[in-house]
């Protein structure tokens, strides 16, 4: 028996709850959602990833949302009878629309086949839908598995126990007796009654659809006749085949389901010269759209066949894939008042799901091909990348000439938000500087070590660490980053991108980049955190100079308090452990890409105080315009439109300028 609690969500009060599951498989997860409880568990019996089986359930997950029954129902079964064949099945709540359902159901199928990688069966409850998927007959096996219960009840005890009591069973067996009588479509029924102290109570019962209407009236009857004695405020219980739900407050949408469009006969009075005047114009509508559409499609399934290919799971593809009027819905049609921000390749904005899930959702600029490799980019990395020093990326939209990423909302907006405001600066005690310089190193030793391929980020800087609610660390944006084998060490290129003053000088100068290249960034973004100025404006007594130069200069003069921020040295205690985060920086930022450490040799470092440093050699300084002449082709550093450092990109054909930001 597992016993947990969680919180849950009603307007502006909220309500903790006591939830106690009982369940004998592998793995049960219990999982934090926006939209309110989830459950989630994984069978003992595992899969190897290129059986038949793993083939079998990917053909089923990437056509899942192409059998809806009509009522958010979703059943289908690949391969031939045998252990080898995947029945997958996924059911929404019956009051919850098109948009809202495919969107959980998206949600399901990425946290499943993530949490649940080589499991033959494995099952995920939300508040809006649920899935499930085995190698065993799910369809027709109620009788086998409908001992698997979840339940939850508010630890807060009614009022008016008898009075909840009296008028709750009355109304659960009046549900059950409707969703029973339901049909093959939908099984599912909502109601509310008064309780004697003038407030009402609420109750939600469902089915999966292919059960017999004995089968559902005997899986309600079982759950409800399970509802303690005492009861309290709120609760539901959930099988694989059935659920119930009751709350003092209204929880589900009144409005009724939208069935298919009956058959019939449509009538007109038009006259046959009204028809044909209408008629004509239609079918000319009708060709140009159809046009339209294809053009759309086409460059739809060109990139996501692109992705199926390199990422060799099509149901991850298939699920991350957002409907474009869905986000724009979900930001207000990206108005102004929902901008979170300006990038080099477009705007971010805020917006909310139909699940009452919060999203971050970066708009593409449409003219910018530099912004379409960033898209599918990121994307590619999004099934490859989990960790939580690491922002997720929810899914993305491709619709005519929008691309969008949709990413987690994290709370605290960027690090540089922080770090370079006098103001703000002034909540990022040291304790808070040093949770976030590891959550940074963390994060980039999953990229370089231990995620399936070795990724090179090539953009790190104070702009791309985000920071929650709790001020943990997320590195954030991949538009850039590359993927290697694990074997492969480093790469050229001759298109230079990254921010000015955060690139490493091999990579500046001759377009060589590894893991040791984003050693150079965090460098340069922990001394940024320590004295919270920028690389390139760092002001001390003697005036304004580089960052590196200026920190070399104070550890080889025994002047290193000098330029560390004023706010954090009226703790004394942290100034040792300041000085050492200095000299790690100067590790990092070595000119010789040889002499700097690793990062597995940096989580150490700052992990183990009583290790001994070695000494610095000379860092790389600050690179001014000059530096142009001594690369072997010519550079062009573009103003993106923020002030943060410059973006640089090759360009073979023109005079190298550099336009600061």
């Amino acid at each position: 028996m597992i016993q947990i609690r969680e919180l849950q969500k009603h307007g502006n009060n909220t309500h903790r709850k006591a939830t106690t599951i009982s369940f004998c498989l592998n793995f049960i997860y219990l999982l934090d959602i926006a939209n309110g409880v989830s459950i989630q568990f994984c069978g003992n019996a595992t899969y190897t990833p290129d059986s038949r089986y793993a083939r079998n359930l990917d053909d089923a997950m990437s056509s899942l949302l192409k059998t809806n029954s009509g009522y958010g129902f979703y059943n289908i079964s690949k391969g031939e009878a045998g252990p080898d064949t995947a029945n997958v099945i996924s059911l929404c709540r019956g009051d919850v629309n098109l948009g809202t359902c495919q969107s959980c159901l998206n949600d399901s199928i990425v946290r499943l086949r993530q949490d649940c990688p080589n499991q033959t069966e494995a099952f995920i409850y939300y508040e809006y839908c649920l899935l499930r998927y085995s190698n065993a007959t799910i369809l027709g096996n109620y009788d086998k598995d409908n001992s698997v219960e979840f339940f939850s009840y508010s630890i807060q005890n009614s009022s008016n126990t008898v009075g909840l009591s009296w008028v709750l069973s009355p109304l659960l067996a009046d549900l059950r007796r409707k969703a029973a009588d339901g049909g093959s479509l939908l099984k599912f029924a909502t109601g509310n009654t008064s309780l004697s102290n003038s407030s009402r109570i609420y109750a939600l019962v469902q089915c999966t659809p292919d059960l017999s209407t004995q089968q559902c009236n005997d899986c309600l009857e079982n759950i409800i006749s399970k509802i303690p004695e005492y009861i309290r405020i709120g609760g539901r219980r959930v099988t694989l085949f059935c659920s119930i739900r009751y709350e003092l407050y209204r929880f589900y949408d009144e409005t009724p389901v939208i069935p298919p469009p009956p058959s019939g006969k449509h009538t007109t009075h038009a006259s046959k010269t009204q028809r044909i005047a209408i008629i004509i114009p239609a079918i000319f509508a009708t060709i140009v759209i159809a046009f339209v559409m294809f053009m759309i499609w086409r460059r739809k399934e060109t990139f996501t066949g692109e992705l199926k290919t390199e990422i060799m799971d099509i149901s991850i593809v298939e699920a991350l894939h957002y409907d474009f009027h869905t986000i724009r819905a979900a930001t207000n049609d990206f108005s102004e008042n929902k901008k979170l921000g300006q990038g080099g390749f477009g705007s971010v904005y805020k917006g909310e799901l139909p699940n009452g899930q919060a999203i971050a959702v970066k708009r593409l600029l449409r003219e910018s091909r530099q912004g379409e490799l960033e898209f599918k980019n990121e994307v590619l990395l999004v099934a490859k990348l989990q960790h939580r020093n690491l922002v997720r990326l929810i899914g993305f939209t491709l619709e005519g000439t929008e691309r969008l990423l949709i990413y987690e909302f994290v709370a605290n907006a960027s690090l540089d938000k922080y770090i370079f405001d006098p103001s703000k600066r002034l909540l990022l005690d040291w304790a808070t500087r040093y949770k976030i310089i590891g959550g940074v190193a963390r994060g980039l030793l999953y990229l370089h070590e231990d995620s399936r391929l070795r990724i090179i980020h090539r953009d790190l800087k104070a702009a791309n660490v985000l920071l929650d609610s709790n001020m943990d660390s997320k590195i954030a944006d991949f538009g850039m980053a590359r993927l290697f084998n694990h074997e492969e060490i480093e790469g050229n290129t001759n298109r230079i991108v990254g921010t000015f003053g955060y690139m490493s000088p091999e990579y500046a100068l001759y377009g060589q980049f590894s893991v040791k290249s984003d050693v150079f960034s965090f460098g340069v973004l922990l001394l940024e955190i320590v004295s919270g100025q920028r690389n390139q404006r760092f002001r001390n007594e003697q005036g304004i100079e580089g960052l590196l130069t200026c920190a070399w200069k104070c550890l080889q003069d025994g002047t290193v308090s000098s330029m560390i921020d004023p706010t954090l040295k009226e703790n004394l205690g942290s100034f040792p452990e300041l000085i050492r985060t200095i000299h790690i920086g100067l590790l990092c930022v070595q000119n010789n890409v040889v002499d700097r450490p690793i990062m597995a040799e940096v989580v150490h470092m700052l992990k183990t105080a009583s290790l001994v440093l070695p000494t610095p050699s000379e860092p790389a300084f600050f690179m001014h315009a000059s530096v142009a002449a001594q690369r072997p082709y010519p550079i062009q550093y573009n103003n993106f439109g923020n002030d943060k450092g410059s973006q640089i990109s090759v360009n073979d054909a023109t005079v190298t300028h550099i336009v600061p930001r």
